[in-house]
């Protein structure tokens, strides 16, 4: 197997680089929080093997060149509060999909704001995308706001388009194209 180097990106408050072992307390931190899993595609974590497990994946999608997950650790101490990156890369078509998450007592602090700046310029420079799609939950504001300042555009809902958690939901998607960063 290619052996390859997790890119490091960095922003004013933020250091974006691989996620390791060791981080899997802070991880399993905010994904054991209901208010962080209500949005997303998985169960709230009651073990912290939950969390390693998902940074396992995480890591071998990267070397399988099938997508990249940076924790978004804080400069200063290097502490995961999140993470940010591309799943559902569909290199035939240059498009994947960006997703995220960040710890509640980082809510409406900027973080995604600040972070998707280098991954988008990552995904478009880097990976030779043409297209950024990001699916969220309607009634999910943060998600929306966060990624219309980010320059995305709202192209509209697709309804019952995924089976979360027992029930079918409505999945609203944007775009960002490279010609628009």
């Amino acid at each position: 197997m290619l052996t390859r180097t997790f890119p490091a990106l960095e922003t004013d408050r933020f250091r974006l680089r691989q996620m390791k072992e060791g981080d899997a307390p802070r991880v399993f931190d905010y994904f054991s929080k209901e208010e962080v899993t209500r949005y997303y595609d998985l169960e709230s974590f009651h073990e912290e093997r939950q969390a390693l497990e998902i940074i396992e994946k995480w890591n071998e999608r990267f070397h399988l060149n099938e997508g990249i997950r940076w924790g978004i650790a804080l400069k200063e101490s290097d502490e995961i509060i999140g993470s940010c990156g591309f799943h559902q890369w569909e290199k035939e078509h240059f498009k994947a999909e960006v997703g995220f998450e960040v710890h509640p007592s980082y809510w409406r602090q900027g973080v995604i704001t600040e972070v998707l700046q280098p991954i988008l310029g990552y995904g478009f420079e880097e990976m030779n995308l043409n297209r950024i799609e990001a699916y969220y939950d309607p009634e999910n504001t943060a998600s929306k706001n966060s990624l219309e300042k980010a320059g995305f555009t709202f192209e509209g809902v697709l309804r019952k388009a995924a089976f979360e958690k027992g029930v079918f939901c409505d999945a609203a998607v944007c775009s960002l194209l490279k010609e628009e960063y």
